[in-house]
């Protein structure tokens, strides 16, 4: 009977968090639509930093009469999560903190204050690196025509780059966890710094195949995401074999 209690007082005190959770990413979920041009134009700088100097009178366009509205409402969504989501970490740890020992939440807190900052790292790579090469690498296709053939210029659509700029960051951000996961795994036994090494090899072929799932069929993006995972995860490697030294003198 104490056991059901127990764990009916755990799920009422999970769900309460999680729903505060929610409501404080739709509390910035609507001051993010109200600041949603001002979130706008910071997502479209890299487009404007990368066509400033082009000849040709760059903009961005929309074909429905909701699409701006719709692109509006996913800007504030992508704020609210991206902003949110430290809020929803510190929720969890503080539901699972009681039921840790003083050391298990010393060795938990530094992957709650790295989690967000890889994310956020992921994400300035996108804006300030990637986006703008990619944008230069797509533009390289436009044609001026000739007396036989129209030109081909790009008219790119606002719903379609914030969709495309959005999906990179969280895609980037997501894979940038990649040492927190794998130190979590050699903390409770799965792996450790020899099997990552032996592994290394179907890594880098696994690491390449994600990044042409999750990016643009194109090469810049591609190779944008792969060269920053492969070294995170040599990286990790080194701060898996510091974590087993801890974990040994913790013994």
């Amino acid at each position: 009977m104490a056991n059901s209690n127990s764990f009916t007082s755990h799920f009422v005190e999970l769900r309460s968090r999680l729903i505060k959770s929610i409501f404080i990413i739709l509390f910035i979920f609507i001051i993010s639509y109200t600041f949603a041009e001002e979130i706008y134009n910071f997502l479209v700088q890299p487009y404007a930093s990368a066509v400033k100097d082009d000849q040709n009178a760059r903009r961005l366009i929309f074909t429905a009469l909701h699409e701006t509205f719709i692109t509006y409402l996913k800007v504030a969504f992508f704020a609210a999560l991206f902003l949110g989501s430290p809020i929803l970490l510190i929720q969890i740890y503080k539901f699972i903190a009681p039921g840790l020992y003083k050391n298990e939440k010393k060795a938990i807190l530094p992957y709650l204050i790295f989690t967000p900052i890889l994310f956020l790292l992921g994400g300035l790579l996108v804006y300030y690196l990637v986006m703008p090469l990619a944008i230069k690498f797509f533009l390289s296709f436009e044609t001026v025509g000739s007396t036989t053939s129209l030109p081909i210029q790009l008219e790119a659509k606002v719903n379609e780059y914030l969709s495309l700029i959005m999906r990179l960051i969280f895609a980037f951000g997501i894979s940038f966890q990649l040492p927190i996961l794998l130190n979590l795994l050699a903390r409770i036994g799965v792996v450790n710094s020899n099997y990552l090494k032996k592994t290394r090899r179907y890594v880098i072929v696994i690491i390449f195949t994600v990044a042409a799932i999750l990016t643009p069929p194109d090469p810049i993006t591609q190779i944008g995401l792969a060269i920053p995972l492969l070294l995170l995860y040599e990286l990790s490697i080194i701060t898996v074999k510091f974590t087993e030294k801890k974990i040994d003198k913790e013994k």
